[in-house]
């Protein structure tokens, strides 16, 4: 396809506390951005929730504030991409539009006990081989499932038909290219491969998954590529006519953005939650130390890229937690200037299983501990011990794929609203023991969104997304090794006393 005369692309990045929309330029550069937060809804212990409508009613409108602050309209849009918060999962009526319930978000642990169910004999990898995933509450199918199992009605109207699953990606493209006015039900591949329901090598529903999960295939959408044209804007929104032409869940999103299309390149994004992806290439590299196996990103036609995945629940929230549950200060860029005020921890750790431990543990019998308490420590030592829990674990996963894919990590390439800390980016130099780059854009979420759809429709190539990438921020290891080790000692010993907390009659 021939350079577009359309001189810019807009990426959707619907995100688990906000969703943005950003405009960029063919350098890859931000020109404009439109953001709004969501509710985040805790009907129980455990349980998270966000409202479906509300996420979408936001998008439209970061999308006409994106838009107006550049004085754009639809006609200066060469293509639109998605990135979505992924395994955040809606079931709703494909006649009404209607959610038949809020969206379950990733963190919710309110399945524990279907995945127990499922697990049965076999254990927690009995669907490991088909999907790469192991049975755990952050995964789509067992939300399905409950939804189906709980909502009354569900499981009659699912097996009519009448009902449609998907991610929030799904969700927001049906919408955009006109709802149950001919909306187009689609995913892509990185969205599939994390609902459990995906065959890897095939890249298709796999029908004993969906049977044992008693989830109808009627209800899920059709799976593509991540670059492709999946449909246009629907007439009379704001974004009318234009492709919508590019969907990756968000961590795949940020390492296409990251431009990590090598074997064995990584990013490590520091959000909400802490999300470290390793490119694996067209292999499908089988995890023995508690990663994930799942999709990079796949383009058009070409072959499927593959990925291992540290997924670390608890990171940037961590913060949060500190600012409004124990108000250590009023605005979460006030952690770094606290915790500068102090030396070291103090002997403190904080082990944040606040919905248990994602990888390389698996333990969703883990709550949240903060150890090492003397009347030493205060709220300096705290504020610390939150930045250094985000780099040990992601050193734990760091470790966990060095192990599987028998590979040294050279450097690690770094996004997200984190990485803004610079105490906190050098110890995570500290605790790696290799540099740790930060590139010039780190919005790399949407920008990689936005490049797939500019791919797409022929607005960028894969050598204009290696050549837009720059550095922007470098950190070298300082710490010498024996700290480095009894630090990391030190967590492991905390990680080890919040195992086995929760028993059956406790939440």
């Amino acid at each position: 396809m021939t350079q577009h005369d359309s001189k810019y692309v807009l990426a959707i990045d619907q995100g688990t506390t906000s969703t943005r929309a950003i405009v960029f330029d063919h350098n890859g550069s931000i020109v404009s951005t439109g953001q709004l937060e969501h509710r985040q809804l805790f009907p129980r212990a455990g349980w998270v929730e966000h409202d479906p409508e509300e996420i979408w009613r936001n998008a439209r409108e970061v999308v006409a504030l994106a838009l107006s602050r550049a004085s754009l309209n639809a006609d200066n849009l060469a293509a639109v991409g998605i990135t979505n918060q992924r395994e955040t999962t809606v079931v709703w009526d494909r006649k009404t539009g209607e959610p038949v319930y809020n969206a379950i978000v990733w963190q919710d642990t309110r399945t524990s006990a279907i995945c127990r169910e499922l697990a049965g004999d076999e254990g927690a990898d009995r669907f490991k081989d088909i999907c790469g995933l192991p049975l755990a509450t952050y995964f789509c199918g067992p939300k399905v499932k409950w939804i189906l199992d709980n909502v009354h009605g569900a499981r009659e109207r699912a097996e009519a038909g009448d009902l449609a699953l998907g991610t929030i990606d799904s969700w927001l493209m049906w919408h955009l290219t006109g709802g149950t006015d001919g909306g187009v039900h689609v995913t892509d591949v990185t969205n599939a491969s994390r609902t459990m329901l995906m065959d890897l090598k095939s890249l298709q529903w796999d029908e004993s998954v969906a049977e044992a999960m008693g989830i109808p295939l009627s209800m899920l959408p059709e799976i593509r590529s991540s670059a492709e044209e999946y449909g246009v804007g629907r007439k009379g929104g704001f974004l009318t006519n234009v492709p919508l032409a590019g969907i990756l869940g968000d961590q795949q999103a940020a390492t296409f953005g990251q431009a990590c299309f090598e074997v064995g390149t990584a990013k490590n994004t520091y959000g909400t939650g802490c999300f470290l992806i390793l490119n694996t290439g067209n292999e499908i590299v089988r995890s023995e130390n508690g990663l994930l196996t799942t999709l990079c990103y796949q383009i058009g036609d070409s072959d499927p890229v593959y990925a291992l995945e540290g997924s670390i629940a608890v990171a940037g929230s961590l913060v949060q937690w500190l600012r409004d549950n124990l108000n250590l200060f009023s605005d979460t860029s006030q952690v770094e200037s606290l915790a500068r005020g102090v030396e070291d921890n103090g002997g403190a750790y904080i082990v944040p299983a606040f919905s248990g431990l994602f990888a390389p543990h698996w333990r969703d019998d883990a709550r949240g501990a903060i150890v090492g308490l003397t009347r030493f420590v205060n709220s300096g030592h705290l504020a610390r011990a939150a930045l250094e829990a985000t780099a040990y674990q992601t050193r734990e996963v760091v470790e966990a794929m060095q192990a599987d894919s028998g590979t040294d990590l050279a450097e690690l390439k770094v996004d997200g609203g984190m990485t803004a800390n610079e105490l906190l980016m050098q110890f995570q130099a500290d605790q790696l023991g290799v540099p740790v780059i930060r590139p010039k854009v780190i919005e790399t979420t949407a920008l990689g969104a936005a490049y797939a759809a500019g791919i797409a429709v022929g607005f960028w190539s894969e050598q204009d997304v290696v050549d837009n990438w720059a550095e922007g921020r470098r950190w070298d290891p300082e710490m010498p090794d024996e700290e480095r080790e009894r630090l990391f000692r030190q967590w492991n010993k905390a990680v080890e006393r919040t195992l086995d907390w929760v028993d059956e009659d406790t939440n």
